[in-house]
């Protein structure tokens, strides 16, 4: 790969403003036909594009961000007239889903199209795909001329992206160029569903929650983990090649799940017992569970906070920075609150704080 052979790329980046606009489009959309990598910002966090049909193109992506191979991923199109080209037998519920939830924060899998090559898929025989609700994204694909293969746009493994110096610092010298439009404004992975199975499954959660699914298209069934499941209800086995990111930082991320007294006593005592370790500790909190610690510890200690519980979105959109920031300080151990109520947003929320955490508490 590029970084392991010492010709690094000239990593581009790119500011738009709605004077550059049109002449960034223009030539990031020519990078893209070339057979090149562009990263970009969506309304969830900042993807990494590349022709979605193009194999050696796509290549690139999967050695850019040091992506395990067969992973599969997913396309991003600008209209309903670009699924003919990649899907087919696509059920009347999944019109449903677009009609409902598109463009937006929801990715789709249907039957893929010859068309689409083997690895994009991962050597299977769906696809995702997904109509993003952000103009640059959708005037890229559109300028391009071709779908977009577009995972996020970060070191495989790592917090993704929700600005242009996350990925900048992940991979500078090993794309052609990124395209800062501000931060994301989701800031978790869009809601990702598998139309090819009955009753559809849901891969992974994200802003368009279950109950919102299920007001659209009746019964979705849950497959991101056991216990993030409904009590009582049966799991699906995970479709070969569905691998998820852990978003881990190189801290070790430790997550005390519960009610909101008993998790900050629980990170309270955890705290000190790594302090007598002689570890280095960051706490990652909402702002209620800060409000059981005296103002004068917790500044004695790195501290991210990410908003109020009463408003999963700020913590959401702050979730994905406030690690990459903690782990910036070469932090140890960071205690992460795990008090969110765990539906809508808040599920996806304790989503990528399970997967990014090594350690798990409840209490």
């Amino acid at each position: 790969m590029q970084a392991e052979n010492g010709n690094k790329t000239k990593t581009r980046l790119f500011r738009v403003s709605e004077e550059n606009f049109d002449a960034i489009l223009d030539e990031a959309a020519a990078i893209i036909r070339r057979g090149g990598t562009v990263a970009f910002p969506t309304e969830t966090v900042y993807g990494l594009g590349a022709d979605g049909l193009n194999p050696d193109a796509v290549r690139k992506i999967f050695e850019a961000k040091e992506r395990p191979p067969g992973n599969p991923l997913s396309l991003l199109v600008h209209s309903r007239e670009d699924l003919g080209k990649i899907a087919k037998n696509i059920p009347e519920k999944a019109f449903r889903l677009m009609d409902a939830f598109w463009p937006g924060p929801l990715t789709i899998v249907l039957e893929k199209n010859d068309l689409v090559p083997e690895i994009t898929s991962g050597n299977l025989t769906s696809i995702g795909l997904r109509m993003p609700d952000h103009r640059i994204p959708l005037e890229l694909v559109k300028r391009a001329g071709t779908p977009l293969a577009a995972p996020s746009a970060n070191l495989s493994g790592k917090p993704s992206p929700s600005l242009a110096s996350h990925v900048l610092a992940d991979l500078t010298g090993r794309i052609d160029a990124v395209i800062d439009g501000g931060g994301a404004a989701i800031g978790l992975e869009s809601t990702v569903i598998d139309m090819t199975v009955e009753p559809p499954v849901v891969l992974r959660p994200g802003a368009v929650g279950i109950d919102e699914l299920e007001r659209v298209i009746g019964k979705v069934r849950p497959a991101y983990g056991e216990s993030e499941a409904r009590a009582g209800e049966a799991m699906p086995e995970k479709k070969a090649g569905q691998k998820y990111s852990h978003y881990a930082p190189d801290a070790q991320v430790v997550l005390v799940e519960g009610e909101i007294r008993k998790v900050s006593e629980k990170i309270d005592a955890l705290l000190e017992n790594y302090l007598r370790e002689g570890k280095k500790v960051g706490l990652l909190l909402s702002d209620e569970t800060a409000g059981f610690f005296a103002s004068e510890r917790l500044s004695a200690h790195e501290c991210f906070l990410l908003g109020s519980r009463k408003g999963p979105e700020e913590a959401a959109r702050r979730l994905f920075e406030g690690l990459r920031v903690l782990d910036a300080k070469g932090l140890d151990v960071i205690l992460a609150d795990g008090s969110f109520n765990p539906s809508g947003l808040g599920a996806a929320l304790l989503n990528r704080l399970r997967e990014a955490a090594s350690v798990r508490h409840a209490v």
